[in-house]
């Protein structure tokens, strides 16, 4: 019996589809964006073959689910694919340098931002540029330096523009750095609050370029879907209009941000703002649902017990809440009672256990929530308590590997060598029974799937292994990027496994990352990534 033909035919040497039980398969069909067969023989398909069937050879290549990265920021890395690299800057001479030129063939009296991937311990000095220094590249600009999400520095010239002096309160769950006599010195830990009103939104179209160069980036990497966790309303209208354009280059599930925010009314106005989303069925871009902050990150994230003492700006500092705690579970009960979902960033052990004791009472007071409406995210310095605490509530947690292979140096002069090595503990969350998954953090980490494999299964990072007790398999590690965030997503039965009537979202490998060696496996990319049965990736991007 003949069968309508396919849209497209893979053949390839494997094809591990992540269903339990089956066996490697060598030849998928698409029509549409669904799967609509598989095969173990790589002929045993061709009779899907039209006269309009695309084929795609890959007799050397193993193809597996696309990945998803579940806590990244897809926005910061399209708001920044125009700004100032300075992750290459080994001195703050060059990181000056880099935004000097960049002054000059900027018009006077416009920002100039770099991007947030970099590290300060990477510089000579290993410290942040002062306000003096960025004045000394351009004081005809104002300057934002952006290292992760949640440290800036000014130039004297930005300070003013934003009002920003000796006797400027300190943001809401954030800080300004002063000098003895109590003038900013142009670092501000979570002080986007007193920028965000000065700095102009990018234009449209610088926008739309922005986010389709990073969301096929993420694409390139192995990453088909990713969970923002910083949209605003006015960031979803420019992941629509990509999308409507065909230029999205993964699929976005988006969290709404409250960074900034203070009480429960800013809330519930962006949950009205919600409401146009509700309804919407784009498997290519949704909302997810609202982001919060329990506490801060490496500078801030809130411990149990102080910090090391040449990083406490006061004596026995601990970090802290972004929070007034009853304030935000007030919030939180807004968003849930109105049937949306909450992740909120848990960082330090302190930071996880306000964080279980609020997504408690909102149990009590919400009883029978869907087991992924309250979502922990990081988790990072989770104790054993904490994690059989979190997996009895049944609380989800996100873990992100890349954030602490790339900023293991920073996080030690911060926190100490031990608390660094058990950062986050995917072998016990996994061992106690919990619901977890794996993201990036980008811009604080690099997204990219196999860097992610890398570093769960080997505890890699840049200043070497930290806490091996912690890794896991590559099976596991996968499965943190696939069925697990499907299932996060609530998207398992269509994503995250390659079977018929799923999305045939995939990639394929020059080599299995199953079983490609160590010292190859943080290199190792996709040669395709499709999404919907669309390449969105290929040989010659």
């Amino acid at each position: 019996m003949s069968v309508p033909p396919a849209d497209l035919l893979i053949r390839c040497g494997n094809i591990r589809t992540l269903v339990d039980g089956q066996g490697p398969q060598r030849a998928l069909a698409v029509r549409g964006d669904r799967i609509v067969a598989i095969s173990a023989d790589p002929a045993g398909l061709d009779g899907f073959v039209g006269p309009g069937t695309a084929l795609l050879d890959l007799p050397d290549s193993t193809v597996l689910p696309a990945f998803d990265d579940t806590h990244t920021h897809l926005i910061s890395a399209g708001d920044s694919a125009h700004d100032v690299a300075v992750d290459g800057a080994r001195s703050i001479a060059e990181f000056l340098e880099l935004i000097r030129v960049r002054a000059a063939s900027t018009p006077p009296g416009r920002w100039i931002r770099t991007s947030g991937h970099w590290q300060e311990l990477n510089l000579t000095e290993r410290r942040f540029p002062t306000a003096d220094e960025l004045e000394q590249a351009t004081d005809r600009h104002p300057v934002l330096v952006v290292r992760g999400v949640h440290n800036q520095v000014l130039n004297r010239h930005a300070l003013r523009l934003c009002g920003i002096d000796a006797a400027t309160p300190d943001p809401e769950g954030g800080s300004i750095a002063r000098d003895d006599a109590g003038r900013p010195t142009g670092h501000l830990i979570d002080g986007f609050a007193l920028i965000r009103p000065h700095f102009p939104a990018p234009d449209p179209a610088t926008k739309l370029d922005g986010l389709r160069i990073a969301s096929h980036a993420y694409a390139a990497t192995g990453i088909g879907t990713v969970r923002d966790t910083n949209s605003s309303l006015a960031d979803l209208d420019a992941l629509a209009r990509l999308r409507d354009a065909g230029e999205l280059g993964c699929r976005v599930r988006a969290l709404l941000t409250t960074m900034g925010f203070t009480s429960a009314q800013q809330v519930e106005e962006v949950l009205d703002g919600m409401e146009a989303w509700r309804h919407r069925s784009d498997p290519w871009l949704s909302v997810w649902g609202v982001k919060f902050w329990m506490d801060g990150g490496i500078e801030s994230g809130a411990l149990e017990h102080p910090y090391c003492p040449a990083h406490s700006p006061v004596p026995g500092y601990t970090g802290q809440l972004a929070w007034d705690e009853q304030v935000l579970e007030e919030a939180v009960l807004a968003v849930v009672r109105r049937g949306w979902r909450v992740g909120i960033h848990a960082y330090g052990d302190r930071g996880v256990r306000a964080l279980l004791d609020l997504y408690e009472r909102v149990q009590t007071r919400v009883p029978g929530l869907p087991r992924t409406t309250l979502v922990m995210e990081h988790g990072g310095l989770a104790n054993d308590e904490q994690r059989r605490r979190a997996v009895s509530m049944g609380i989800p947690v996100t873990v992100q590997q890349p954030l602490l292979f790339d900023a293991a140096t920073v996080q030690a002069e911060y926190w100490g060598d031990e608390r660094v090595s058990d950062l986050f503990p995917a072998r016990q969350w996994l061992d106690t029974g919990a619901d977890i998954s794996a993201g990036s953090d980008y811009p604080v980490g690099m997204y990219g799937a196999a860097h992610s494999l890398y570093g769960l299964t080997t505890r890699q990072t840049v200043d070497g292994i930290r806490g091996p007790e912690h890794a896991i398999t590559r099976e596991e590690a996968i499965a943190l990027h696939t069925t697990a965030a499907a299932w996060l997503t609530d998207e398992s039965d269509l994503r995250g496994q390659l079977a018929p009537g799923r999305l045939a979202d995939l990639t394929a490998w020059p080599d299995d990352p199953y079983t490609a060696a160590e010292e190859t496996l943080d290199g190792l990319r996709p040669s395709h990534t499709l999404l919907g049965g669309t390449v969105v990736h290929g040989p010659a991007d």
